[in-house]
């Protein structure tokens, strides 16, 4: 059986387009060529893999069945690719990076351009997506390397390196109420009762919330619901609400006097930053320099601003 790469890649952009057309188009290729592959490989199956439906090409179950292997087939041939002639050089290359909001907003900005300035060959990309996406576009090699926010967790198909802590905090306004409180009276009841703003479903830190909320006794009679962090952020500075965020994501408005954070009662919940890689690839020198260089300056940067809060 001829199963190339590309009649693989037919397989995968037809499932996205659905037209011969853009396939041919997308791999510089005639439409009859596109279709002597599609037939091919029916032939080379023994079944029917494609089907038109009012002028679309669309996949038959057996067809999906061959997507999902065509789309790993596909990621590792091109990871195998640039490992190659990536191997050992730190002059050029590309790095693709998977990250959860927090270290994607508040940690990799600053490394990310320091380390192309010392590499200016190599091109990097950051993707921004939840910890479990990260974690499967990793395990899928989609990406190079990931770095998220997580409780510490196990995985047979990842490498985790600790590289900082990311506790969580209770944030407010100066003029909240509960700024005159001292911190041995901000017990759950009374946390609750405040006016409350909880992340999205999909994040971890309103799972971590609500893992708070049950292993304290309490609930929130009433509470806003925001997907964004930073909407978060500005909805407390109003005065009136309070939430639980990372501690990293509100060192600049704590220094600035905008909010104030407190610790969270009764929270053994240990949440930390994640370097992951996949256990099951080769790693070429620019993984494992760039891998070394997270380290090195997060353990770094969290050091240097742990001190300046302290000092406040």
């Amino acid at each position: 059986m001829n199963l190339s790469l590309l009649k693989l890649r037919i397989v995968e952009l037809l499932e996205k387009y659905n037209k011969i057309t853009a396939v041919a188009e997308i791999l510089d290729l005639k439409q009859p060529t596109v279709t002597f592959h599609m037939k091919n490989l029916e032939r080379d199956f023994g079944v029917k893999l494609f089907e038109a439906r009012m002028g679309k090409i669309i996949l038959t179950d057996a067809g999906h069945a061959l997507h999902h292997y065509a789309v790993k087939i596909g990621a590792l041939a091109a990871e195998a690719h640039r490992i190659v002639t990536e191997f050992d050089s730190l002059r050029q290359g590309s790095l693709l990076i998977g990250a959860s909001y927090v270290p994607a907003t508040y940690i990799l900005p600053s490394v990310l351009h320091r380390f192309s300035k010392e590499y200016p060959g190599i091109q990097i990309s950051l993707s921004v997506k939840t910890a479990p996406v990260v974690k499967d576009m990793l395990e899928h090699h989609e990406i190079d390397l990931g770095v998220i926010s997580a409780e510490p967790f196990l995985s047979p198909e990842l490498n985790t390196e600790t590289i900082g802590e990311d506790d969580l905090v209770l944030i407010c306004a100066p003029s909240h109420p509960l700024v005159a409180s001292p911190e041995e009276d901000l017990t759950p009841e009374l946390i609750a009762s405040s006016s409350f703003v909880l992340h999205g479903e999909e994040s971890s830190t309103r799972r971590l919330t609500e893992k708070w909320l049950q292993s304290s006794g309490v609930h929130l009679p009433t509470y806003l619901e925001f997907d964004s962090l930073e909407a978060i952020k500005q909805a407390v500075m109003l005065g009136e609400h309070v939430s639980f965020v990372s501690r990293m994501a509100v060192q600049s408005e704590v220094t600035r006097g905008l909010l104030l954070m407190r610790p969270i009662p009764g929270n053994r919940v240990e949440r930390y930053v994640y370097a992951l890689t996949n256990n099951k690839r080769y790693h070429s020198a620019l993984i494992k320099r760039f891998n070394e260089y997270l380290g090195q300056n997060v353990n770094g940067s969290q050091n240097n601003s742990a001190c300046k809060l302290n000092s406040k």
